[in-house]
């Protein structure tokens, strides 16, 4: 086992790279000067070139990647053309909110999206399995910010329930809990009911139904863990998903965490703290499929020895 973990390990390493050169390319393809940004409108031609030099954009493309991933390497991901904090610092800040909101949606989200996905394979084509999957597609369907909206017009101003905007205490996680989950749920509940169909009409499955073991027992205990594989592989992306997804919810909920961050960077054109976040939602992915790979292993052996 660790031979395999120490394998997909560095299978990582030139991954991040590709990835660096990518985000390093998009974030320069930006319209707009961040030069400019920061001199204001009045400012004339020579200020701005001042802060071009200053900030290192008169340099070539590639000399400016050079700088970039050495930096990188000392761990240092460079200041905020904005508020002159350092990109680290700043994200460490927004950080904690960013992850208090993914830990409430993951919480419900994919637990209650598996066990719908159970329910419906095992009581497919009854009322049970239609109801279930009429509620993962109304999750698929609805818009995340127009559920926001409608959220905070009914639960928030016309109720007075729950907060309009912020973490205000347990009851400021719960709408956007909702919003951020809710797809999340959607899809594990379509394909762990799709993976509990493809097993239960395994040969196997027939045969431990033959051998009189009770239905519950071969529903968790042959069904359920042979289809894991299928439903780790989903749960790991969906994980991924809320934390990229946070920029929206974030946004609706006036929330400040790194999803706002990001979508305020991108307003004022600020190149280091950008880079880092993105960088930031590309690393946790990568982190995320190392941790299903490492599942994979431990839920069948057989990937281990391949």
């Amino acid at each position: 086992m660790g031979r395999y973990f120490f394998r997909r390990v560095l299978q990582t390493i030139p991954l991040m790279l590709i990835i660096s050169i990518l985000v390093f390319l998009f974030i320069h393809m930006i319209p707009g000067d961040p030069a400019r940004t920061l001199a204001g409108k009045d400012a004339d031609v020579a200020e701005v070139q001042a802060i071009r030099e200053q900030l290192g954009l008169n340099d070539n493309i590639f000399v400016q990647y050079i700088k970039y991933m050495g930096r990188i390497f000392g761990g240092d991901f460079g200041q905020s053309y904005k508020s002159g904090i350092p990109t680290t610092q700043l994200i460490g800040e927004r950080m904690q909110n960013t992850i208090r909101l993914v830990l409430s949606a993951m919480l419900w989200a994919p637990l209650l999206g598996i066990l719908f996905g159970v329910l419906s394979a095992v009581h497919r084509g009854g009322f049970v399995d239609h109801l279930l999957m009429f509620i993962a597609i109304l999750g698929l369907s609805a818009p995340g910010f127009w559920l926001g909206l409608m959220g905070i017009q009914v639960f928030a101003v016309n109720l007075g329930w729950l907060p309009v905007s912020g973490l205000n205490g347990w009851k400021g996680l719960i709408l956007p809990s909702f919003v951020m989950g809710i797809g999340c749920m959607a899809e594990m509940a379509r394909y762990a009911r799709s993976s509990m169909l493809d097993v239960m009409r395994e040969d196997y499955v027939r045969t431990a139904r033959a051998k009189g073991q009770v239905e519950r027992k071969v529903i968790f205990f042959h069904a359920f863990r042979n289809a894991l594989i299928q439903i780790v592989t989903i749960l790991g992306l969906q994980i991924g998903a809320l934390l990229s997804g946070s920029v929206l919810t974030e946004t609706v909920f006036s929330i400040p965490g790194i999803g706002r961050l990001l979508v305020d960077s991108i307003f004022f054109r600020d190149y280091p703290v950008i880079q880092a976040l993105l960088m930031l939602f590309a690393f946790q992915y990568v982190v995320i499929n190392l941790i299903v790979d490492v599942l994979y292993g431990f839920i069948n052996p057989k990937i281990r020895l391949e």
